[in-house]
């Protein structure tokens, strides 16, 4: 493991593709759910089914549905999969297709891989450090191997300069009033900025892409909603930094609770 940060190659095929089948599978749990209006279970089946399918790699699982596990019982774990089985449950309630699966592998406290999954849409995401971030569209249910996941796949970023007009993105259901101050900021740089709302992890994803160029929160978020989309946005050449500040992120911590944080994209340079 190159300075404790990487994955040996073996770990690679073998880890990767569990993260990736693991978000599929779980997104299908979530779908039945979905197109029966019944949100009464499906973070905790979307639970059992990551944590049953990602039970053969015997590497600890700390997730938003386990989230009280003791922080002496986790702050020596060396690897561990962090996971929110469904992010954007408001989202999911309202209908409007905005929820995503995130399921990261963390090394020494940094995550290595990422996954995010859009179930409604089919629309994968993943990351392994180093590796680069690819996209998938029209995802199948099925297990598949390591080299099966690029079938397909279109590395990240899909464009080759930033948007013009600068696209900000921001919560759909979480804006506070420092949100809006952090907007102005930007809007006084980029005075005809356009303001795009987004459910979920799935901000990440479009930053990755090139979609948007910018994204601030300010409101509560934990690790699981960060760790997976962090290393898939970083892998594109995009930075997360904690506010005000700007610093990095830790995790694992006793509190599991994030700061406030902004994004920008790999092609919004300063």
């Amino acid at each position: 493991m190159k300075d404790g940060l990487y994955l040996t190659g073996e770990q690679r095929e073998f880890l990767v593709p569990k993260a990736y089948n693991a978000a599929v599978k779980a997104g299908e749990v979530i779908m039945e759910d979905y197109q029966k209006g019944d949100y009464t279970s499906v973070n905790q089946r979307a639970q059992a089914t990551i944590k049953n399918y990602l039970g053969s790699t015997h590497i600890p699982l700390l997730s938003e549905e386990g989230r009280e596990m003791r922080y002496d019982e986790r702050k020596d774990w060396d690897m561990f999969w962090l996971v929110d089985p469904l992010d954007g449950t408001k989202e999911f309630i309202k209908g409007n297709n905005e929820f995503t699966v995130n399921i990261a592998l963390m090394l020494n406290h940094r995550p290595v891989v990422g996954v995010i999954y859009v179930p409604y849409y089919r629309k994968i995401y993943f990351c392994e450090k180093g590796s680069g971030s690819y996209m998938r569209e029209g995802v199948k249910p099925g297990e598949i191997g390591y080299g099966d996941m690029f079938a397909d796949a279109v590395k990240l970023p899909l464009v080759d300069k930033r948007n013009t007009p600068l696209r900000i993105a921001v919560s759909r259901s979480h804006q506070t009033r420092e949100t809006a101050a952090y907007v102005d900021i930007m809007r006084k740089r980029f005075p005809d900025a356009e303001i795009i709302e987004q459910g979920s992890s799935y901000k990440f994803c479009l930053l990755a892409e090139g979609a948007v160029d910018y994204y601030v929160r300010t409101s509560d978020t934990y690790e699981w909603d960060t760790a997976a989309g962090e290393i898939i946005l970083s892998d594109t050449g995009g930075t997360t930094k904690s506010l005000p500040k700007l610093g990095k992120f830790d995790y694992n911590k006793e509190s599991l609770l994030n700061p406030w944080f902004e994004c920008k994209s790999g092609l919004f340079a300063e």
